[in-house]
C-alpha cells in the first residue's frame, strides 16, 4: 500500500514538474513572437537596464506575459526572491515585489 501512495505521488509531482517547464517555454515562444513583431524590446535591452540596479543580486531568468506585455524579472538576493516587472514596450520598471 505505502509503495502505491508512494508512486502515485512521484506521478503527481513529475505532472507538476513537466508543466513548469511547458509554461516557460510558451513564455520564451511568445516574447519572441512580440518582439518580432515590433510590440516589445528585446530581452537583452530590458535585462540591460534592469540587471545592472539589482547589486547582489542573482538573476534568475524571466517570465513574460503576453496579454499584458510584461516581462518578470526574477531575483534571488540573501535567499529571498524579488521579481520585478517591467513594460515590454517602454522598458520602464512597473512594480517590485520581494
Amino acid at each position: 500500500m505505502f509503495v502505491r501512495i508512494l508512486a502515485t505521488g512521484l506521478v503527481a509531482v513529475s505532472g507538476v514538474a513537466q508543466a513548469i517547464p511547458d509554461q516557460q517555454l510558451r513564455d520564451h515562444q511568445a516574447a519572441r513572437e512580440a518582439r518580432a513583431q515590433g510590440r516589445i524590446l528585446p530581452l537583452r535591452e530590458i535585462e540591460r537596464r534592469v540587471v545592472p540596479q539589482m547589486r547582489g543580486a542573482q538573476y534568475l531568468g524571466f517570465d513574460y506575459d503576453p496579454d499584458t506585455g510584461i516581462y518578470t524579472l526574477k531575483f534571488l538576493r540573501d535567499g529571498a526572491v524579488i521579481w520585478i516587472n517591467v513594460d515590454g514596450r517602454t522598458g520602464q520598471v512597473t512594480g517590485r515585489s520581494r
